[in-house]
């Protein structure tokens, strides 16, 4: 496990609902190579949300061992190894963009140091340079979320844990910030855990897709994202893109149950 971001060993989970106990899912093993980028799609309820969740120390796993970067979620959490970007952005109305984009060092107590990004910097990276001084109602959701991301990564986070970032937006705005995340992952080298309604957002963004079901094992198959470094290609408009996303629509209709992610 010496190279793995996230690695699970016979990890299951369990909450009491009602007086009786639930489990989103069971033994769940697997391992995430440092500076990989992996989408995660299933059932609701199978608890894709919930694995993001102990990766980063916000639920106890019943059984099992996760590590991420060799140690505890704890352990990630006070080093600050990872960042968390949500649906909805989350940001503090009352205060600016470039504020928002502050927040974490503030809330840290951290000074701006070696291991921090510039604020402005990531603004210009997400391409909100102009907009430092707008307030969030200023600005459109992708707008937003491009703030968000910019929060997220000022602590310059190892890892990236995304749940639905984009699942609000419209298709074209969604479209764009895949692509800008992408831009993101390259420039950075960090690892990335994606977690997606859309079974063709999974398929262009993740270099290993993760298929997760209610009750059963997770099946890890292969995606088309090239890795960092290569060449960029329209892939949503190859034929190997559309047999990808068929097939993993095979894998939830038919033998992962009838929900689909």
């Amino acid at each position: 496990m010496s190279d793995a971001a996230v690695a699970l060993d016979k990890v299951s989970v369990e909450f009491s609902l009602k007086g009786e106990t639930v489990s989103p899912f069971r033994d769940l093993s697997f391992e995430v190579p440092t500076g990989a980028l992996w989408t995660i799609i299933g059932p609701s309820g199978c608890g894709k949300s919930t694995l993001l969740r102990v990766v980063s120390d916000l639920v106890a796993p019943a059984n099992g061992t996760a590590l991420v970067f060799g140690g505890s979620p704890r352990d990630a959490r006070l080093r600050r190894d990872f960042a968390f970007v949500f649906q909805e952005a989350t940001l503090l109305p009352w205060r600016t963009v470039i504020d928002n984009v502050r927040l974490p060092l503030e809330v840290g107590r951290r000074a701006a140091s070696p291991d921090t990004a510039s604020p402005e910097a990531l603004l210009k990276l997400v391409g909100l340079d102009r907009w430092h001084q707008a307030l969030p109602q200023q600005l459109s959701g992708g707008m937003r979320q491009r703030v968000a991301i910019a929060r997220a990564m000022v602590t310059r986070p190892r890892l990236l844990l995304m749940d639905e970032p984009f699942g609000a937006l419209d298709e074209l705005i969604r479209d764009e910030l895949n692509d800008e995340l992408l831009k993101l992952w390259q420039e950075t080298g960090m690892t990335v855990l994606f977690v997606t309604h859309s079974l063709t957002e999974a398929a262009y963004l993740g270099q290993k897709i993760m298929v997760m079901a209610r009750g059963r094992d997770a099946k890890i198959i292969d995606g088309l994202n090239p890795g960092p470094g290569a060449g960029a290609s329209d892939r949503r408009s190859s034929a190997e893109f559309g047999s990808l996303v068929q097939r993993l629509r095979d894998l939830l209709k038919g033998s992962y149950g009838d929900g689909i992610a």
